[in-house]
């Protein structure tokens, strides 16, 4: 297998986890074979290659987006952005309160991360409801950044989040759609 096929394999659907009523997908079996993982980070990079011009960075949203965003960055030659829960930088950050599937969340970005009309790529492991990506593009482009892309491992194509993206002038991408 040479396509996402190969990575369907390693995502393991975990119920009522963090909460009643939601399948977590667990990407750990997928992270821990360095093949596939590789693989993973390949097709990221395909596809923010045909999406046109490569980026000037990457931002990644934690926790899991750090590790395909970082990967990514590394893998293209472009610099990376963490976007963190809240508490996690130094001052100053800049930040916005969005909402989960399961609840409400803060993420937080270094004021001093962006520079104005610098074009970013929202990378993550999952898309669900978008709540999370949306948070980190209005952080970005509150920091003047472009963003008009955003790639992700998995998607729940059924809440909602493409739609919710492209409502904000952002096409999203994703390798595998449960």
């Amino acid at each position: 297998m040479r396509g996402p096929e190969r990575l369907q394999a390693l995502v393991h659907t975990v119920p009522d986890f963090p909460a009643p009523g939601v399948l977590f997908r667990d990407l750990s079996p997928l992270l821990a074979d360095s093949a596939s993982f590789a693989h993973a980070i390949e097709l990221l990079a395909d596809q923010a290659i045909t999406a046109g011009p490569l980026p000037d960075l990457i931002a990644g949203m934690e926790a899991r987006g750090f590790i395909f965003g970082a990967a990514l960055a590394a893998h293209l030659g472009t610099g990376f952005v963490p976007l963190r829960k809240a508490g996690k930088l130094p001052p100053p950050v800049i930040a916005t309160d969005y909402t989960l599937e399961y609840g409400t969340a803060r993420l937080e970005m270094s004021a001093l991360a962006v520079q104005p009309g610098q074009r970013v790529l929202l990378v993550d492991d999952l898309l669900a409801t978008g709540g999370t990506a949306l948070a980190g593009a209005q952080l970005l482009r509150h920091a003047g950044a472009t963003v008009t892309e955003a790639l992700f491992v998995i998607a729940l194509d059924d809440l909602g989040g493409h739609a919710a993206l492209l409502d904000q002038g952002i096409t999203t991408t994703a390798l595998l759609a449960c």
